[in-house]
């Protein structure tokens, strides 16, 4: 098996060997001179719609704040079309300014987008991290494919969907319905918790109950010393929900990593499978040299038939891409579980 576009030679097949990343990384950079996306460019919200990649990712500028930039790319690698102007802003309340503290570079904005379409629906919604200087919460919008495409950025009014006064993130919405309810992944740990709302024009004052701890408790043993929570949204494949993770590993705490699991179809507070290792970890140049050094921080991906491309910040500083075979990821998830039920005696 090989992979296609850029890469060459064979596919391996461990899971530290499942992504490979583009040679010409990174593939989006802060621009000297555009005052909005001067300073840092990265975590990227991915979505496939009409043949091309849609990427929305964050940027911080001369003033500190995070902003949603706009960029596309027609093989997933190459960036075909950048705008030069932020087409999102969060307009919610700041704290004021000496009791600021730096949240990935910035004081203050809209940080970390999730893009998702829900199956049947001409909408795109978007959860992302609203920063005002001192809380992290969890907002929601969305905006119509049309308007999307057209680059009409009418953006629903953003709710604020975690509780005031609690800082919250990587909240992540399911592309698919649950029984006709829509289905938000808010935490990994202690258990998988999801909430399932009848509608996502959720009223002002709703908010998620949520718990999260940052140690795990569904596989100990693995190689996570923190979980840090979802990375790209969910992902169907015929055998469960792929969901992808960030975490620390104890031997090298200072390194953020991409872990994998499996989901249940019908039942996603389920975990099938775990992966062993990391799937993506840092180990080149650019994913060191930035305003946080040793971080893979991954918050889009999208499936091209086989293909699964993961965009991720470097560094907190540029926006990379790397691609596997989601069929191989998914084949070594079963694995790992099977072997690990015949060395405990659970095996057929």
């Amino acid at each position: 098996m090989s992979l296609v576009g850029p890469f060459k030679g064979a596919y391996s097949y461990g899971f530290s060997q499942v992504f490979r990343k583009y040679p010409s990384n990174p593939i989006i950079s802060p621009r000297s001179g555009v005052w909005w996306e001067s300073r840092q460019t990265f975590n990227p919200g991915a979505v496939y719609v009409e043949g091309r990649v849609h990427l929305l990712y964050r940027a911080i500028g001369e003033d500190w704040v995070s902003r949603l930039g706009y960029a596309s790319s027609v093989d997933g690698f190459r960036i075909v079309e950048r705008l030069g102007y932020p087409v999102y802003e969060h307009k919610g309340e700041s704290v004021p300014l000496p009791l600021m503290s730096p949240s990935g570079g910035s004081f203050l904005g809209a940080e970390d987008p999730r893009l998702v379409h829900v199956d049947g629906e001409d909408r795109l919604y978007m959860t992302y991290t609203a920063y005002d200087g001192l809380n992290l919460e969890v907002a929601l919008t969305s905006i119509s494919i049309e308007s999307f495409l057209e680059k009409k950025w009418d953006w629903a009014r953003p709710r604020i969907i975690s509780p005031s006064g609690e800082s919250h993130k990587n909240w992540v919405l399911f592309p698919k319905k649950f029984e006709g309810k829509y289905a938000i992944l808010h935490s990994l740990s202690p258990t998988v918790q999801i909430e399932y709302l009848d509608s996502l024009e959720v009223p002002e004052g709703f908010h998620i109950r949520s718990v999260f701890d940052e140690g795990f408790s569904l596989w100990r043993g693995g190689w996570e010393m923190r979980v840090r929570g979802v990375a790209a949204p969910p992902i169907e494949t015929g055998e469960g929900w792929l969901l992808l993770y960030h975490a620390t590993d104890a031997r090298e705490p200072e390194k953020y990593k991409v872990g994998a699991m499996l989901l249940d179809l019908q039942d996603p507070k389920r975990v099938l499978a775990v992966a062993g290792a990391p799937v993506l970890e840092p180990t080149e140049a650019y994913e060191y040299e930035g305003f946080k050094p040793g971080v893979i921080y991954m918050t889009g991906a999208v499936a091209k038939g086989d293909d699964l491309l993961v965009y991720y910040g470097a560094a907190d500083n540029y926006v990379c891409v790397a691609m596997g075979k989601l069929s191989r990821l998914v084949e070594l998830l079963l694995e790992s579980t099977r072997e690990k039920q015949r060395l405990n005696g659970l095996g057929e």
